[in-house]
């Protein structure tokens, strides 16, 4: 088993635990974590994990980067990423102070993770952290329909902010969020309404029901993510909703017809229709197919933790993002399948390391013993 430095062993965490870490910390957890991967087993749970962790990490370093160097806008805080807004005429909300955004006379900033909005003067206020950060590291509803724990129980404060909190309104009114059952004040709950998962799931129920400001962020960037197991969570509901049947019937048999279009020779040739080539002359085959190609790499590379950890590191230059077959900058090894940049794969004459560490332990493997 490889060994662990100790910088990167106390911070093998969810990057939750890096809060403490600084620049230079953040390098060489990076480069262990880049040693690891390739120490580890191919495709072995650690090496997947690692692959995960450097991915954060990476996220992590570049937080703390000074923005100014590339991005003079942009304002890192609490895992937020705000961008200042350039629109002078759209008029916001702040999402800290609950007032009006005045675009034509106030600076003001919007989080690129959550969207979360507010002045510029408001910015060293925030005390929430960015619901994407959450979305990230732990991709799950809350599956039971509004745990109501009692305002008592929250000490008559808001579950978020703690302001005190009442039910009569004095001297603020306590509004419950229906996705998580918890009270909060009215700067954190704007009555806002979403579909709540626990209540499609148990009663296949999509009225819109109040929730807070977070619960709305974070089941909104939950939307896209296929994190529901209904067989597991309520399989008693493919009994009462005959689409769930189709739709489950239809996947599987799109998984199913996936062999036969690899081995297929005519499916893998590139072959055209006449109304193909009509279609690429009017645009519409490539934005159909931009469009699927978009909504696979996005799972893959972003969405999709599992996806993400089987990913490549190029080897050659040890730098750079977690690399993909698909990309369009990247360069795969015929033999063994490794991803590595284009330009690093040119420049080492098409040489792949991998390769020569398989050929290497075959030569250092003793040979099995004849049978006598």
């Amino acid at each position: 088993v490889p060994d662990v430095s100790p910088c990167l062993s106390q911070y093998m965490s969810w990057p939750g635990s890096f809060v403490a870490l600084d620049i230079e910390q953040l390098k060489m957890a990076i480069e262990e974590c880049k040693r690891l991967i390739l120490e580890l087993p191919e495709h072995s749970e650690r090496q997947k994990d690692t692959v995960v962790k450097l991915i954060h990490l990476r996220l992590k370093l570049q937080e703390l980067k000074d923005p100014e160097e590339d991005e003079p806008n942009l304002r890192v805080l609490l895992e937020h990423r705000f961008s200042k807004e350039k629109s002078k005429s759209v008029k916001q909300t702040c999402d800290k102070c609950s007032t009006i955004i005045w675009g034509l006379i106030q600076t003001w900033y919007t989080c690129t993770g959550c969207y979360y909005r507010c002045h510029s003067k408001c910015l060293n206020l925030i005390n929430k952290p960015c619901v994407r950060s959450k979305v990230s590291h732990k991709s799950e509803y809350e599956l039971s329909i509004c745990p109501e724990i009692g305002l008592d129980r929250q000490d008559y404060r808001c579950a978020e902010c703690r302001t005190p909190v009442s039910l009569r309104g004095v001297p603020s009114e306590a509004r419950q969020c229906d996705y998580t059952g918890q009270y909060y004040c009215s700067t954190c709950h704007w009555n806002d309404t979403a579909v709540i998962p626990a209540r499609v799931i148990h009663n296949w129920e999509f009225e819109p029901r109040k929730v807070c400001r977070s619960s709305m962020r974070y089941l909104a960037l939950m939307l896209p993510r296929p994190v529901l197991k209904l067989r597991e969570v309520n399989p008693l509901l493919f009994n009462f909703v005959e689409e769930l049947v189709e739709i489950r019937k239809l996947r599987q048999d799109i998984l199913l017809m996936k062999p036969y279009f690899i081995t297929c020779k005519e499916a893998m040739e590139a072959r055209l229709l006449l109304q193909d080539l009509i279609d690429i002359s009017s645009g519409r085959l490539s934005c159909s197919l931009t469009e699927i190609h978009t909504t696979f790499a996005k799972h893959i590379k972003l969405d999709c933790d599992r996806c993400q950890a089987k990913g490549f590191m190029c080897e050659l230059c040890k730098e750079g993002d977690i690399l993909f077959p698909f990309d369009s900058h990247t360069s795969v090894c015929h033999d063994c399948s490794a991803v590595f940049h284009r330009d690093c794969f040119y420049d080492n004459s098409t040489t792949c390391p991998k390769c020569a560490r398989m050929t290497e332990r075959k030569h250092d493997d003793p040979p099995y013993p004849k049978d006598t």
